[in-house]
């Protein structure tokens, strides 16, 4: 196998994609919440808010997501390419 190759079966390569598709999907259904319920919070709660380690640790994993969506691209990248030899094998 050859350096940057993805050493996962078709199938699980599958599944692994779907699972962190939901994750993601469930992630930005959250964040879309958040903006929402924001919005319906007066000025004062929402400073209050945005002062809790909670907010703190939102925000970190907001910024997290960016370099996670790059690691996605790529897996998805590998991904097809896993698809394309198991059907040029075929």
């Amino acid at each position: 196998m050859n350096k940057g190759e993805l050493d996962i079966d078709l199938p699980n390569a599958k599944l692994a994609y779907t699972i962190i598709q939901s994750l993601l999907e469930a992630n930005e259904a959250l964040s879309d919440l958040l903006v929402a319920a924001a919005h319906a919070l007066d000025e004062d709660v929402t400073k209050a808010l945005t002062m809790t380690s909670e907010w703190e640790r939102y925000m970190e994993s907001k910024r997290n997501m960016e370099n996670t969506k790059l690691q996605i691209e790529k897996f998805t990248e590998n991904l097809k390419a896993l698809e394309s030899g198991s059907n040029d094998s075929l």
